[in-house]
């Protein structure tokens, strides 16, 4: 609270472009987390913004209307505020700089977030995603690989995890040849093993090869996992940049792997571009995002420019490559881009979801995410800018993996467990900092932080909440085979969902997924209410023996969410879809879970199903004496 001189301020106008005949008037808050705008209106209104989630904080030039106030967020909110008195908008201005940009990770808000006292609950949080029982799932170790404990104390690579997995022909001497050869000593370690097929995909940084050096044991090393896959003479190594970059870093001593120095592997570059150019394109996407009333030639054209969409493209396309490599060709892939952080993260991410169902579930994203981000060291706290640093150093890699299961999830709506809505509240949360797990640049930080003891993991505040993120179309079976997406241009949408949610001006309003959600909550009370009814009788039977009074559990006297699309039952579109703060409030709503929603708006059977069905659905499924069918169904309504 020391950085705020103005904690409140009154008569503060919000603008939105989208709907410019009447501005909503009300009382901004400052407080040590949040900023917090109050609409004067009958229906409180309150709109919640992390100081964190503050990317950039403008000043405009003093108008007749006041003082205009302009905050960009890093999950593409735009609060555009007019605040009456030009000292109390410099008041808040200032204020928002310093808070929005900590200098020390103590100050980031998870560090005095504290939900709940009891230290068990803590700790059974940070336990709960277990690496070890992933690597089981897998068939890991096996015959041909084995856990070391070679890095327990960060000798070998101080940005890996203590535990690796590596070809169990691969001596120490060659681990530690490798990692001197290799930038930042990321040395070859596992990342995927594909049992069906026995082939691998392993992932580690450039080597220091520069224009003709080489190291015995980095071949030795690529050797070992070439024969950890006996079912090919042959491996891949996968270079994620583009070749013009990857030939300049060979004059800084850096470079690629000379195919003449390695036995039987095959190169191949796929041109993903570095951080910089996704952050001027991220950048470039969000002033055409942003653009009041663009014609459509101005959009599609600003949208090209940007690129983005292209660069979506290459890293599925590098994904694809990878999948369709171990699964048909049956070859083990070696994957790096300059320091094994980036865009081998995204690139073997990508390649997992589409060879393993378990990482399109909901625990299993947040295994694979531990496992390819967090456990292997990408830079989370340099890359989302959690603190005060180089902006060189931010780049929107995981919004850009996110993008892509979130396409991967347009052209596969049946085979992941989760929503969009999931993909939202972890991009959140990423850039909020509520949570310890992406404080940090590697595990080695996180442990000298004491991130496990000082804060909470976010995964049980996500499963507590899981009927929120549950996708209503998803199929439990015939789901399991390995992902081909097809990756023409036309394929590639933009994420309005993502980049344009909190504009509520724009059209569409309405969100079939949330609907089909509802409709799934709303089958589950029904059935629950007929469950009820059921027992209620089947008690009456027993203190009536003489008389047949039973009510069967019919499933199709429910409606199935799989036969919603094309029904003639009407929609209820009058509901405002809320999305949740990572505070667990939403914009003039309390977000609340199924079963305080359900107290609050109770719904009965009489909602979806008619006075009329209700006696039908009593008369198919029930075994009823005179008049009893009418009675039951006015207990109902």
């Amino acid at each position: 609270m020391e950085y705020i001189t103005t904690p409140k301020v009154e008569q503060v106008k919000l603008q939105d472009r989208y709907v410019t005949k009447k501005q909503a008037i009300g009382t901004l808050y400052l407080t040590a987390t949040h900023l917090i705008y109050v609409e004067a209106c009958e229906v409180r209104k309150e709109i919640w913004i992390l100081h964190h989630h503050i990317a950039q904080v403008e000043k405009l030039p003093l108008t007749t209307a006041g003082c205009p106030l302009l905050i960009h967020c890093k999950n593409f909110r735009v609060a555009h505020f007019i605040i009456p008195r030009e000292r109390d908008c410099h008041d808040v201005y200032t204020s928002l700089l310093r808070l929005s940009q900590p200098v020390k990770c103590e100050e980031l808000y998870a560090f005095s977030y504290n939900p709940q006292p009891n230290k068990e609950d803590k700790s059974a949080g940070w336990n709960m995603i277990d690496l070890k029982m992933d690597l089981e799932r897998m068939g890991v170790p096996n015959d041909f690989w084995e856990i070391t404990d070679l890095n327990k104390d960060y000798e070998v690579c101080n940005t890996y995890p203590r535990r690796l997995v590596v070809p169990r022909t691969a001596s120490k001497p060659t681990i530690v040849g490798s990692s001197k050869f290799r930038s930042r000593g990321r040395f070859p370690v596992l990342s995927y093993y594909f049992k069906e097929t026995g082939a691998a995909i392993c992932r580690c940084s450039q080597p220091l090869s520069g224009f003709s050096a080489r190291c015995v044991e980095d071949e030795q090393m690529l050797q070992a996992i070439s024969k950890a896959t006996p079912g090919s003479s042959f491996m891949y190594v996968v270079d994620t940049r583009p070749k013009l970059n990857a030939m300049a870093n060979r004059a800084a001593g850096k470079g690629y792997e000379n195919e003449d120095n390695y036995v039987n592997i095959r190169f191949q570059f796929v041109g993903i571009e570095n951080i910089h150019v996704m952050r001027s394109s991220l950048q470039k996407l969000l002033e055409v995002c942003e653009t009041k009333s663009p014609s459509m030639s101005d959009f599609l054209t600003g949208l090209e420019n940007s690129g983005w969409l292209r660069h979506i493209k290459a890293v599925m396309d590098a994904g694809v490559f990878l999948a369709k490599a171990v699964s048909e060709e049956k070859a083990s892939v070696l994957v790096h881009c300059s320091d094994g952080w980036d865009r081998t993260a995204q690139v073997c991410s990508i390649a997992s979801i589409l060879l393993d169902p378990f990482y399109r579930t909901v625990k299993g994203l947040m295994v694979l995410i531990e496992k390819e981000w967090i456990s292997m060291g990408h830079k989370f706290s340099h890359r989302c800018g959690h603190l005060e640093g180089d902006p060189k150093e931010m780049s929107p890699i995981f919004t850009q993996f996110v993008d892509c299961v979130w396409q991967l999830m347009e052209q596969f709506p049946c085979v992941f467990e989760f929503s969009e809505k999931f993909l939202l509240e972890i991009h959140d949360h990423i850039f909020s900092c509520q949570f310890g797990n992406f404080i940090g640049n590697c595990q080695k930080e996180r442990e000298e932080i004491n991130v496990t003891e000082k804060t909470y993991s976010l995964w049980p505040f996500l499963l507590e909440r899981k009927e929120q993120y549950l996708n209503p179309l998803y199929k439990t079976t015939g789901n399991s085979g390995v992902l081909q997406p097809n990756t023409l241009p036309f394929n590639f949408k933009l994420w309005c969902g993502m980049y344009n949610r909190f504009d509520k001006g724009m059209q569409p309003k309405q969100s079939v997924m949330e609907c089909l959600h509802n409709f799934v909550l709303q089958k589950k009370l029904i059935q629950d209410d007929l469950t009820q009814l059921d027992n209620k009788m089947t008690t009456q039977d027993a203190s009536f023996p003489d008389k047949a009074f039973t009510l069967s559990n019919n499933k199709s006297s429910v409606v199935d969410p799989s036969e919603i699309i094309g029904h003639s039952m009407p929609l209820n579109y009058s509901k405002e879809i809320q999305t949740c703060m990572p505070n667990g409030t939403a914009d003039g709503v309390e977000c609340s879970n199924i079963a305080s929603w359900r107290q609050q708006d109770p719904v009965s059977p009489g909602d979806i199903l008619s006075t009329e069905d209700l006696a039908e659905v009593s008369e198919s499924n029930c075994l009823l004496r005179n008049g009893e069918a009418k009675a039951l169904a006015n207990k109902v309504e």
